[in-house]
């Protein structure tokens, strides 16, 4: 596949944010036995993938904005583009040593995602899409899952955890859903959740309460491999909203009608 020069920055960034993520995970996996747990560590690790990230990225595009997880937002003196980035989207992973965390980045022009990178360190999978190009894992094009009924399909979700609101919520969605489909799936990282889906490996996926740097990337992978990705009216305000539903076109609308039913009277 043919890359732009701009996506190329973007990858080269993810790779070498990955390459640190990936010898930081080893060392992870083996602090899993000490008493204190390996939190304080993770957490420097996500700091340094995203300065490797930032510094990558502005060197090529030094007036760009830039909007990461782990530091206040720059306002770029461009005003029209703007990085989104997570640095380790599934901290959660690779705190217990499971291989399943990414690099996210996303680039967004005049509020719209035209360039998209996920990279999985873990497994070697390169996720890239620019706007009008088309998706694809390593080299290989993507396409959405091609199933037209609730009942074939496995759907990805994310689910509220320690600290966050609405398990209840969630817990009734989760419920009208299980009754619909063939399986559900939680990674933990929603930026592979949502890759997942452009690869056709899910079929759909939703979720609420997300940052924009979780959805950002996927949101252009899903769309530039033949799927829609919207907020749960259908609407394009997904990352303002925090809320995400995605599928091909006819996962997408059940799977809305489905999350959206009214909770049971008691």
């Amino acid at each position: 596949m043919a890359r732009s020069a701009l996506l190329n920055v973007m990858v080269q960034a993810a790779l070498k944010a990955g390459k640190s993520l990936a010898r930081d995970f080893g060392e992870v996996q083996n602090l899993q036995v000490s008493v204190k747990g390996p939190g304080d560590f993770v957490s420097a690790a996500d700091r340094k993938a995203e300065k490797i990230v930032r510094e990558e990225l502005m060197k090529a595009r030094p007036t760009y904005g830039f909007l990461g997880e782990e530091g206040e937002e720059i306002k770029g003196t461009d005003g029209a583009h703007r990085w989104i980035v997570d640095p380790l989207d599934g901290t959660t992973n690779f705190l217990h040593g499971i291989p399943a965390f990414a690099v996210s980045i996303a680039l967004e022009r005049n509020g719209e995602i035209v360039a998209a990178v996920v990279f999985n360190p873990a497994t070697d999978e390169l996720y890239t899409a620019e706007r009008g190009g088309g998706a694809f894992l390593n080299d290989r094009r993507l396409r959405v899952a091609g199933r037209r009924v609730l009942s074939d399909c496995v759907i990805g979700c994310g689910m509220p955890a320690l600290g966050k609101r609405n398990h209840g919520k969630f817990l009734v969605e989760l419920r009208h859903v299980m009754g619909e489909v063939a399986g559900i799936r939680r990674l933990g990282s929603p930026t592979l959740d949502l890759a997942h889906v452009a690869a056709g490996r899910f079929d759909g996926f939703w979720e609420a309460e997300l940052a924009p740097w979780d959805m950002a990337a996927g949101i252009l992978l899903i769309r530039e491999a033949g799927g829609f990705a919207t907020d749960w009216d259908g609407g394009a305000g997904i990352l303002e909203g925090g809320a995400i539903v995605a599928g091909n076109e006819h996962i997408h609308k059940a799977l809305i009608e489905v999350i959206k039913r009214p909770i049971p009277a008691k």
